[in-house]
């Protein structure tokens, strides 16, 4: 691989509270713990946590009992994770003990201290009801719904992987084209394991954190991370209309041109957040609500909020009540009279859980968001310019950059880069050891002179990685220019694509060329020419490649089984067109290639976009080892059409000089 990628884990709090040192140590003590079956006990534990920085006060006995009251069977398998939090838990209890309680306090803040992945019986009660309720009437699924959230029928019914393919789709229409899921009554582990590498690379192309989750544990259904992927899901299904291009009326909460701006920078989240602060000050609630958990476990920021936007169904006694729990009740049935009392129960309020409070504040706005219809801020916030294509370019990078496992992610491209530390660590992974990172400068940045560091050292490897930087200078990227953002993006995401085929190959054919556009051009004509058809592209903008059929050739020339023919049409207009696009791309995940452009960039050809699937198909073709290595040679590829290559390395490098000028 190109880049080094570290240790992942797929708790994001979990990984903070470690360096990638530390990680790598704590990794290589929990693999030499693995016996000949190759798993990890509980029982093995104590011995190899007595060796560990900072329990020097708990003798191996207390480490076993700890242990033991969290999980007393000791032959019990734990992994990684749960092995980093029986850790972090006994540095907890061992500070503890010598009465260190600033230490203390910080490991017990994690959400879970027990040794294994515990699972929130209401999360999983919640997303059950969800479920039941979106996909109650799926042709497919219906005859296994409704599921009863008591039992184990959600980890049974994910592991063939069509559950989660239709709900990703619930969540972002048309994100998988249902032709391309595997729907037998009984799939075969081929079959299966296809529905889940589907279901990962579609969720990453909707905006999930997909680290450290691979098909085998979908497929065993493993129900932390079966969850955790839920959970993603339903959230990103919850906050789709948080901007103001679906919700023009959020306009209503900010004052002027530079406010609206700044709206269309924030995640979802917060934009949440901003706008039950709104009506909270207006109802004159004193105290702002920062999170999802602690500032509403009172539930009197609840009672304010559903008083000022529902006043028809308001009550004194939910304001006069001073126990909690009693609160959170009257709460609820408040919400019950709006039709928006799914996702929680009163114990979930008053317990803080995050999840499901960020659920509940969701369907409330989906019900009633209070804002006003004042169309002279509507038509501002309308105004406001966007460029489709810019528009489409963002969200690829912003879909790429979070998929590669970086611990800062970014909600708004522009916005989210422009201090530059973002940029270095994309960098670090295409380019190891380009980062000097003991001049860069880790968010928060205070300083605009910090910032301004980063965004030149990145400019500078951008430089010595031969990037296209024609009068680029970092201040671009501090100042958020849009077109110079996006043309470095591209430079950099081609080069990492670029280099990991030359690794693969180097690795295969002992070949360290460099690995250039024309090289994945003409391995892919020689791939589909290797089957008898006759399609070929002149180049990455051939116009003809547009009705999709040389990618489904190209496709079934890689792995036959994979492209079903009784469903593609000619693409002989522009319905058909979309019908084969939106099939390439679901078929292209379902093999196994992490892309994120849209049926729309096949449609209108966009070269960035077919250079990307072009090089995504070729990186998954040669990693089988069926794969004929020499049709990707770049000698028998230049002999084959020397003037397609000539061609594309002109292309390529006409295309970056024209983005950076």
């Amino acid at each position: 691989m190109s880049g080094f990628v570290g240790v992942l884990v797929s708790d994001q709090w979990l990984q903070s509270q470690f360096t990638q040192v530390q990680l790598r140590s704590l990794k290589s003590k929990f693999v030499s713990l693995r016996t000949e079956s190759g798993k990890v006990t509980v029982g093995d534990l104590p011995p190899v946590m007595m060796t560990l920085n900072g329990l020097k006060d708990l003798t191996e006995d207390e480490i076993r009992e700890i242990l033991g009251k969290s999980n007393p069977n000791a032959g019990d398998e734990i992994d990684f994770e749960a092995f980093l939090r029986a850790y972090l838990n006994l540095q907890a209890l061992d500070a503890a003990k010598k009465g260190d309680s600033k230490t203390s306090s910080t490991f017990l803040k994690a959400a879970t201290t027990t040794l294994l992945h515990t699972i929130n019986d209401s999360e999983k009660t919640s997303y059950v009801a969800h479920i039941n309720n979106y996909l109650g009437e799926d042709p497919f699924l219906k005859k296994y719904l409704p599921m009863d959230p008591a039992k184990n029928d959600l980890f049974d019914l994910v592991k063939d992987g069509v559950l989660l393919c239709k709900l990703i789709n619930i969540a972002v229409p048309g994100t998988i084209d249902e032709r391309a899921i595997n729907t037998k009554k009984i799939l075969n582990p081929w079959e299966r394991n296809e529905n889940h590498t589907l279901c990962l690379n579609s969720a990453k192309a909707i905006g999930c954190t997909v680290v450290n989750i691979g098909t085998q544990d979908l497929i065993e259904a493993r129900p932390h991370l079966v969850l955790g992927l839920i959970s993603q899901i339903i959230k990103i299904q919850l906050l789709a209309d948080l901007n103001l291009k679906k919700t023009p009326q959020l306009v209503e909460l900010v004052d002027d041109s530079n406010d609206v701006e700044e709206l269309m920078s924030l995640s979802p989240e917060k934009v949440l957040l901003k706008w039950m602060n709104f009506h909270l000050q207006k109802a004159g609630y004193k105290k702002p609500i920062t999170n999802f958990s602690s500032d509403l476990k009172d539930g009197e920021a609840y009672a304010y909020l559903l008083n000022t936007l529902a006043p028809e169904h308001s009550s004194v006694s939910t304001l006069d009540t001073k126990d909690p729990a009693k609160r959170a009740e009257l709460i609820i049935q408040h919400a019950e009279k709006l039709d928006c009392k799914r996702y929680i129960s009163p114990k979930d309020i008053v317990e803080g859980s995050t999840n499901l409070n960020l659920a509940f504040v969701a369907n409330i706005f989906h019900h009633r968001n209070g804002l006003a219809v004042d169309n002279q801020k509507i038509s501002f916030a309308e105004m406001m310019p966007e460029d489709e294509q810019t528009s489409r370019e963002e969200r690829c990078f912003r879909l790429w950059i979070n998929s590669l496992g970086n611990f800062t992610y970014i909600n708004n491209l522009f916005e989210d880069v422009r201090n530059g530390w973002v940029l270095l660590e994309v960098l670090d992974k295409a380019s190891p050891g380009s980062v000097k990172w003991k001049h860069a400068s880790k968010p928060p940045i205070k300083m605009p002179f910090r910032k301004l560091e980063n965004c030149n050292q990145v400019v500078n490897i951008g430089k010595e990685l031969n990037f296209s930087l024609v009068n680029v200078a970092g201040n671009d990227i501090v100042q958020g220019n849009k077109k110079l953002i996006l043309a470095f993006l591209w430079q950099l995401m081609r080069f990492n694509m670029l280099q990991l085929l030359k690794n693969l190959r180097f690795h295969s054919q002992g070949q360290g060329k460099e690995m250039t556009d024309a090289d994945i051009l003409n391995w892919a004509n020689n791939k589909v020419k290797s089957t008898g058809r006759n399609s070929q592209m002149d180049s990455f903008k051939d116009k003809s490649l547009s009705d999709g059929v040389f990618f489904l050739e190209l496709l079934s020339a890689v792995e036959p089984r994979v492209v079903n023919w009784s469903v593609v049409t000619k693409g002989e207009d522009d319905e058909e067109k979309k019908l084969n696009a939106t099939y390439i791309i679901s078929v292209a995940r379902k093999l196994g290639c992490s892309i994120f452009l849209l049926p729309e960039d096949i449609i209108e050809v966009n070269q960035k976009m077919i250079l990307t699937l072009t090089a995504s198909i070729m990186y998954w073709s040669l990693q089988q080892p069926a794969e004929d290595l020499k049709s990707s040679s770049p000698t028998t590829a230049a002999e084959d059409d020397g003037s397609a290559a000539a061609e594309m390395t002109s292309s390529s490098k006409d295309e970056n000089n024209d983005s950076a000028n």
